[in-house]
């Protein structure tokens, strides 16, 4: 008697996660998992055609910052939008948990800064029913999602919870306060915890200013936090440096490494101050491999750029005193107002000394900037650029974005590369992308809510790297590479492959349609305020745990993602 499942998908091309060659199939889903892979006899209670499609499995995003997105929403978009089926938070050393009543401000002024989540978001959505981190874990436990949710430690709130105000003014731990974080970093691992994330950045700083309270924190105390990892005999780490002195820090990180026994991944991005320091935390990562340890750097696939406009969270001409006036007014009426003549003018004339940004003039400052057209360019060249537009027409700079960004429905969104994309070229990207000690992160979903929207990265890696867009990858690598190699860097090894016994988290993708579209702002956040969003052509649909929950990109209501507790083993 033939087997009848849950879910068949019929005919597609299987591109399974693990790098081999596509081949035509049927996939079997039921209670959840893939049963059977290739010719699928019996009927399913849903069946799907997916000939003339991919089927990859779930992307694993192991770089987001839904960490409060997952306590007051039950969608985790963007991320959902492009393919994205488990998650992991509590990236760069940042979170809300362990926490006191004392200290949520604090985290919450520090989340605002470093990761541009508005107060007024956090205040209204943080039902902060935890104290500790497994209280933290007790809270999303019994929440539904539209995908699986992973945590990580955050060293911040770890390091406040300890310290309290010591921590802040970036006092030395002592024996007792490293011995106190060591000890809740292994409670944090046995309760579920994924790993603990630190950030040694002063570009992470919280509202008022004040850089992270874990800018500073000395090697001894890292050691020993990461050796919770090794007494909980799980885990893993990231790490995020500027690496301003590149030998001390990266020695930081090995000593973690070392010391813990767990693998630890750390982001590179080429930084345009500093355009070849990547290389050289590339080549110090593929050293400290040749002895034995296992790091990896945390890189994206594309320029990290900055998005503005009149719509979104961000403009140039946000610091002129006349722009500040009637910023508080609703979309359609600062809109308005900034087209009546006197405002422009107004605004126009206070420009040149209210740059929202350093350069020494509008000129030089606007010529960093690039229009957002169809398909989503991510590499503008220089003759492309605000300023030279405006040269080519003889017009003022600053009037010219002006009046670009008032025309129409005043949605035109503008860019700004900041980094892997010095000197206008991607050579960064491909170098970071072929290196065997890299895996995909930095999507940052969740965060930089109104200037950022990298979480649209997976749907560019097909787009623009693998050869069923307009790349040289093949699309076998690409799809590992967002897959089975991200699930398995976190120690989920039961999800990123299409395979029997894996979890039935699925991607149906017509390659012919793949696209990305223009940001735009969606105000559904806490309090009404708004967040960045972009939308992807070319998914019909996306499965979680055998549940169809968007079709051709829209959402059918169903929420069988969970929190995830811990690694993952095959047989879990």
């Amino acid at each position: 008697m033939a087997q009848s499942y849950d879910l068949v998908l019929r005919g597609g091309t299987i591109v399974d996660g693990t790098g081999r060659p596509g081949f035509t199939g049927d996939i079997g889903v039921d209670d959840g998992k893939i049963v059977a892979v290739g010719v699928v006899d019996g009927e399913g209670i849903e069946e799907i055609d997916a000939s003339g499609r991919l089927v990859t499995p779930g992307f694993v995003d192991i770089h987001t910052h839904y960490d409060g997105h997952a306590t007051w929403t039950n969608r985790l978009d963007p991320s959902s939008q492009h393919g994205v089926t488990t998650v992991l938070t509590g990236n760069c050393g940042v979170g809300f948990a362990p926490c006191r009543a004392k200290d949520r401000d604090r985290l919450i002024h520090l989340m605002e800064g470093v990761e541009d989540i508005p107060e007024v978001v956090m205040a209204a959505g943080l039902p902060w029913n935890w104290e500790s981190f497994p209280d933290y874990l007790d809270s999303l436990d019994g929440r539904q999602f539209d995908m699986d949710v992973a945590t990580q430690l955050p060293h911040a709130p770890l390091r406040v919870f300890v310290m309290g105000e010591r921590a802040m003014t970036k006092e030395p731990a002592t024996d007792d306060d490293i011995a106190r974080m060591r000890a809740i970093a292994r409670e944090a691992i046995e309760a579920g915890a994924l790993g603990f994330s630190t950030s040694r950045s002063l570009n992470h700083k919280a509202s008022d200013g004040t850089v992270t309270p874990t800018y500073a924190a000395a090697s001894d105390e890292l050691a020993g936090i990461a050796g919770g990892l090794r007494e909980a005999g799980g885990g893993v780490l990231q790490f995020i440096s500027d690496f301003d002195d590149l030998d001390s820090e990266f020695e930081i990180a090995r000593r973690m490494t070392r010391e813990s026994g767990r693998p630890l991944s750390m982001s590179v991005l080429q930084l345009h101050h500093a355009p070849d320091r990547w290389r050289k935390v590339l080549d110090r990562i593929e050293a400290a491999n040749d002895e034995g340890l296992e790091i990896k750097g945390q890189v994206s696939g594309r320029p990290i750029g900055l998005l503005m406009g009149f719509r979104v969270g961000r403009n140039p001409f946000m610091a002129t005193p006349a722009f500040r006036e009637i910023a508080g007014l609703g979309d359609d009426a600062r809109i308005a107002e900034l087209r009546t003549p006197e405002r422009r003018a107004r605004i126009l004339a206070e420009f040149p000394s209210h740059l929202e940004g350093r350069a020494a003039d509008a000129e030089t400052y606007l010529a960093g900037f690039y229009e957002f057209g169809p398909d989503a360019d991510y590499e503008p060249a220089p003759s492309l650029s605000m300023a030279a537009r405006a040269a080519a027409a003889g017009q003022d700079a600053a009037a010219y974005v002006y009046d670009l960004l008032v025309a129409g429905d005043a949605d035109a969104v503008l860019y700004l590369p900041a980094a892997n994309y010095a000197g206008n070229s991607i050579e960064a990207i491909r170098t970071m992308l072929a290196s065997e000690r890299t895996i995909l992160g930095l999507g940052d979903g969740g965060a930089h809510v109104g200037m950022i929207c990298d979480a649209s990265l997976p749907t560019y890696m097909i787009r623009r790297w693998s050869d069923v867009g307009r790349g040289h990858m093949p699309i076998e690598r690409v799809v590992r590479a967002l897959t089975s190699e991200t699930a398995s860097a976190v120690g989920l090894h039961d999800r990123g492959t299409i395979a029997p016994g894996y979890r039935a988290d699925l991607n149906i993708i017509d390659p012919a349609m793949i696209r990305l579209h223009i940001p735009h702002m969606v105000r559904d956040l806490p309090n009404g305020a708004g967040r960045l969003g972009q939308p992807a052509s070319g998914y019909d649909a996306t499965i979680v745990a055998g549940k169809v929950t968007y079709r051709n990109g829209i959402a059918t209501g169903a929420l069988p993602g969970r929190l995830v507790r811990g690694a993952r083993s095959l047989a879990a």
